[in-house]
């Protein structure tokens, strides 16, 4: 039997890519086990069949001053001793590793036990988790071709695993679910699972100059529905879209969104004409990201310190008016899921 641990977790990008592997290593044959903490990865995880989840604890990994830093490391440390009981049980082919802090413990003990690891990272440069891990992994998987480069021999350009219910949407689930009738153009605007509140608060804002001209389905993030523009015809909100996600996908004719690396290569690989408006926080590759990506024509940006109601009205109208320029772009893309290509690493090292 194939047996394979599969790490990552702290957020919905460090999971998702591992359940788009997921049916995929069952097809395969994979005995699959998941490694993480009682976050957000567990509730993700253990709904999924024929996947049994391994609870450690861990701690968090920061790159500024923090209290916290000197007892986490003792909850990383406990981490560790509880990989290795897990993995020694276990005794998987591989290890594969998404990153965030649950990954670094669950790495150094499969360095220890001589367990191969593959890692993927889906920002243009590595977070702190995978740059630990690195001197570890046989392969750094990578969304971006400059983060290759960064981490040298061991990367590998593969893209990011993509869930394949990603391309089942129709236009017309996407109208039924809206209520839209399809005879204006669509624009999506999503932020990630927890909104982006300073782009919804300008998208708002804009709507008188928006609506002549499009119909705006709004993921807002959970919690960030608003009940004054609750009725407005040709605007409908949602606080976050999971199953009908490809359809609202689907019926999208421009997408407005945030630049994490996860909904970057959503849209890339939909082929849709997106407006990104990166959020710079931490080591800024949201920026990053969103630069890379329209430098090679495949996108729109807007700096947040640029975004007003009429910046962003300009915008969304000059994206509409290129979008089939975008679209032979994005049409030259060789496939942009990568989940084949990092199936193949892991065959690769799962066989030495």
């Amino acid at each position: 039997m194939k047996r394979i641990v599969l790490t990552g977790g702290g957020t919905a990008g460090h999971v998702s890519p591992n359940q788009a592997l997921i049916p995929e290593l069952l097809k395969e044959g994979w005995e699959i086990h998941y490694i993480g903490t009682n976050g957000i990865e567990k509730g993700l995880i253990e709904s999924m069949d024929s996947v049994e989840y391994h609870t450690i604890h861990s701690g968090k990994l920061r790159r500024y001053f923090d209290v916290k830093n000197f007892t986490d490391i003792f909850r990383v440390i406990a981490g560790f001793f509880e990989s290795i009981s897990i993995l020694r049980k276990l005794k998987p082919q591989i290890v594969f590793a998404k990153g965030g802090f649950v990954s670094v413990p669950v790495v150094y003990s499969a360095a220890l036990l001589r367990i191969p690891v593959v890692m993927h990272e889906s920002d243009i440069t590595p977070g702190l988790a995978n740059k630990l891990c690195k001197p570890f992994c046989r392969a750094l998987c990578t969304t971006f071709p400059e983060c290759a480069k960064a981490v040298g021999e061991k990367g590998v350009v593969t893209g990011t695993p993509l869930r394949k219910q990603l391309f089942s949407g129709t236009r017309q689930q996407g109208l039924d679910l809206t209520g839209f009738d399809g005879k204006k153009p669509i624009l999506m605007m999503t932020g990630g699972s927890l909104g982006a509140q300073s782009v919804n608060a300008v998208l708002r804002e804009a709507l008188p100059s928006l609506l002549p001209d499009f119909d705006i389905l709004h993921i807002c993030g959970r919690g960030n529905r608003s009940e004054e523009h609750a009725n407005i015809p040709g605007y409908v909100q949602f606080e976050y879209l999971s199953e009908e996600m490809p359809n609202a996908y689907a019926c999208a004719d421009i997408i407005l969104s945030r630049a994490g690396s996860n909904s970057v290569s959503e849209i890339l690989a939909l082929k849709k004409p997106a407006l990104l408006i990166p959020y710079h926080s931490g080591r800024g590759d949201q920026v990053l990201n969103a630069r890379s990506v329209e430098a090679r024509g495949l996108c729109r940006v807007l700096p947040q310190s640029e975004m007003t109601a009429a910046s962003l009205t300009e915008a969304l109208h000059h994206l509409y008016e290129s979008r089939n320029e975008i679209v032979l772009a994005l049409d030259a893309l060789p496939d942009s899921d990568g989940t084949e290509a990092v199936m193949k690493q892991i065959r690769l090292y799962a066989n030495k």
